[in-house]
């Protein structure tokens, strides 16, 4: 009996798994704006994304291929982040390789999360916190790329008019999620061609990401017989 109560338990955990996944992101979303200036407060911040790596890993684990490429990507984002506190000499060099894998890290995790929710199999409650997860970590995936910008064309985004060189990660949120549901671009202007561009991209994948979302929901429910 206490064997089989143990195997009940681990069964509802993985049955929700998303949910703990949609958690994860909200948290690091919340607390980012707190702990991004002092060094503690990233390595707080770096628990947190632990955190994220390991629901993903679980809420993409269709597959040993799939729980092990979103482990490797995310253990290589967490290693280069923590490599780039302790050598300052090549401190940008380790930064733009965390970004790189973190930016991989999360399409894999939106890839295989769209795979998920949009399958033919009966819409449940934790698709739909998969969706919602997508749905934060393309706001993620996108801030990623807005630092990969500044950190080629520094200037290329504005805020309040004055050009913004090093990017801090509460602005490429902020920035990230206005231009993602398409509420604005608020006091964060992008002024280089390729800010721009990625702009109308992440603007698209947003309204997308609803039609699409409403249309699955949509053919959930049976045809109504007219006769």
């Amino acid at each position: 009996m206490p064997l089989e109560l143990a195997r009940q338990k681990v069964v509802s955990v993985f049955a929700y798994r998303c949910v703990y996944l949609f958690a994860a992101l909200l948290l690091l979303i919340v607390i980012v704006p707190f702990f991004e200036e002092s060094a503690g407060g990233r390595i707080a911040l770096n628990a947190v994304n632990v955190l994220i790596l390991f629901a993903a890993a679980v809420a993409v684990s269709h597959s040993r291929v799939c729980f092990t490429l979103a482990v490797a990507l995310g253990a290589s984002c967490l290693g280069f982040q923590i490599a780039s506190f302790m050598l300052s000499e090549a401190q940008l060099t380790l930064l733009l390789l965390s970004r790189a894998f973190g930016a991989a890290f999360y399409f894999l995790t939106v890839s295989y999360l769209l795979t998920y929710v949009l399958g033919r199999e009966v819409l449940t409650v934790d698709k739909l916190y998969g969706s919602a997860s997508a749905f934060l970590m393309l706001g993620i995936l996108w801030a990623y790329f807005y630092a990969f910008v500044l950190s080629f064309y520094p200037g290329a985004l504005t805020s309040g008019g004055a050009p913004i060189n090093v990017p801090r990660i509460s602005e490429m949120l902020y920035f990230s999620f206005t231009v993602l549901s398409s509420t604005g671009f608020g006091d964060i202007t992008p002024v280089h061609p390729v800010a721009r561009m990625l702009c109308v991209l992440e603007q698209v994948t947003g309204v997308l990401f609803i039609a699409i979302l409403i249309a699955r929901l949509a053919g959930t429910y049976p045809p109504v017989d007219r006769r």
